[in-house]
């Protein structure tokens, strides 16, 4: 390729860049990436879901805010966070109707999922775990019979007590922050979700404790439009690629995780 080519190929992006907006309209990113905003990869979250994603100083921060740092930095874009119920976001509404770019919400990865949405390759292991209050006497779903679990809306962890949680009243919640509240404040025995935000969750609050996990053998991916986001999902899986070769994976799991990920 020429320097005369490359120049007038450059200026032909910033022309082309130049006519998006943020008013919603599709603009080109970097490796012509498609984007909902010029200069800005969306993401879809639902907050709170420490460690993965939450608010901290006025911020959203957090494990998955960290990977699509790497994936806006790839693009030579900025990360912007649209905060929405998981229920759209699992469904693949959020992004089919052109919300965000990618889903960023601790999401597992199976077959319903998938007929709805185009997910990376896999970037997180993890399994579900049952809180109770401490001392509560409960270490088994077998031990909340006729009892009230706690579950949230449109989870993985909502199917496994519904297949697994016999004789007992499921709960629902919208979020995970008040799912947690209703095992401290007594409204629930009982809540089941993924593994890594209930340890967070115990460890910080001592009046709580993870009593029991499930294999479940789920991997979490970062979701994106069914159709269309081909191209951003190469960015992506070469993002998570490098991150895990080079070691800035390991380091972004022992920041938010306080351990290295089991090899």
């Amino acid at each position: 390729m020429s320097i005369r080519f490359s120049v007038l190929g450059v200026a032909l992006v910033v022309l082309i860049a130049g006519c998006g907006g943020d008013d919603g309209g599709t603009a080109p990113g970097a490796s012509g990436v498609e984007l909902v905003k010029s200069g800005k990869i969306v993401t879809c979250t639902h907050l709170p879901y420490e460690p993965f994603q939450f608010e901290q100083g006025g911020k959203t921060v957090g494990f998955d805010v960290d990977m699509i740092d790497l994936v806006a930095k790839k693009l030579g874009v900025e990360q912007e966070i649209f905060d929405t119920p998981f229920e759209g976001i699992q469904s693949g509404e959020a992004l089919n109707s052109r919300k965000c770019d990618i889903a960023a919400a601790a999401m597992t990865i199976n077959d319903k999922r998938k007929e709805k949405i185009l997910f990376s390759d896999p970037y997180f292991d993890a399994d579900q775990a049952l809180l109770t209050k401490k001392g509560s006497g409960v270490k088994s779903l077998a031990d909340l019979k006729g009892k009230t679990l706690g579950v949230q809306s449109g989870t993985t962890g909502k199917t496994y007590a519904e297949q697994n949680a016999t004789g007992v009243t499921l709960k629902d919640y919208e979020d995970l922050a008040l799912e947690l509240k209703a095992v401290q404040t007594g409204q629930v025995v009982g809540a089941i979700n993924d593994i890594p935000v209930l340890l967070d969750f115990a460890k910080k609050n001592p009046d709580v404790e993870v009593v029991a996990t499930f294999t479940t053998n789920e991997k979490y991916g970062f979701g994106m439009k069914l159709t269309g986001s081909e191209e951003l999902a190469k960015v992506v899986n070469e993002v998570l690629a490098t991150a895990k070769q080079d070691g800035t994976y390991n380091q972004l799991y022992k920041k938010w995780f306080g351990v290295e990920p089991k090899s």
